[in-house]
């Protein structure tokens, strides 16, 4: 098996240096270029084709996120595991909806950090903890509000339409279980044991809810929903 091939992007460059060792320490992973600017990153990323790449958000000339945009479509088959500092909600959604993969809180252990890349490699959504419930809880905030404000403004029209049905839009019971799971800071192979799936289905659960997280017509779902569906 060919090592799962990573690029760092980090203006820090002690701690660039240490992506650079800790992927370096394991024949499983092999760092195939590091870079201190988004211009650098844009330029010399798509060249190397990495598996997986590793995006500050903070850098000198941009930001990871605008690097994200830029990137993530030249390269459709290459991961982007943000690890940043930024822990509001809004960062996290902007990167996510750029097309980033994961989002990790510095300081990661390093151990952390190699697991982090073999679940993104798997199909999952590697989040630090801190960062789920955030989401969690802004989801739930704005859902709730966008639930009261749009029940009043529903039509008959569009309320019986069957062709309104938004099920494919909307986190499933399983995925509501994953969820929560996934909040309380299980892993993946605790919620594959708890639900009596496995680690691939849960990580498949866990992309389809943070996709449907940051859908940008959020409003327009639930303004299709029919009244009392959940």
């Amino acid at each position: 098996m060919h090592p799962i091939s990573v690029a760092v992007v980090e203006d820090d460059a002690r701690l660039r240096r240490t992506f650079v060792d800790v992927l370096e320490s394991s024949t499983e992973f092999r760092c195939v270029g590091a870079f201190a600017t988004g211009a650098e990153a844009m330029e010399g990323i798509p060249k190397l084709v990495p598996d997986v790449v590793i995006m500050d958000v903070n850098l000198p000339d941009t930001t990871g996120v605008e690097c994200v945009k830029t990137l993530a479509p030249k390269l459709p088959g290459t991961q982007i595991l943000m690890v940043t500092v930024y822990q509001d909600p809004d960062t996290t959604f902007q990167a996510l909806a750029a097309g980033a993969h994961g989002y990790l809180v510095k300081p990661v252990l390093p151990e952390r950090l190699l697991e982090a890349i073999r679940e993104i490699r798997a199909g999952g959504v590697p989040m630090s903890r801190t960062i789920a419930r955030k989401v969690i809880e802004t989801f739930r905030s704005r859902e709730a509000a966008e639930a009261a404000g749009t029940s009043a403004a529903l039509s008959p029209a569009v309320s019986t339409d069957p062709a309104a049905s938004t099920d494919d839009e909307s986190l499933t019971p399983r995925e509501q279980q994953v969820l929560e799971l996934l909040v309380e800071g299980f892993s993946y192979k605790e919620i594959s044991q708890r639900l009596g799936i496995s680690t691939s289905t849960v990580g498949t659960y866990v992309q389809r809810i943070y996709e449907k997280l940051h859908v940008s017509s959020r409003r327009e779902i639930m303004a299709r929903r029919r009244p009392g569906r959940g």
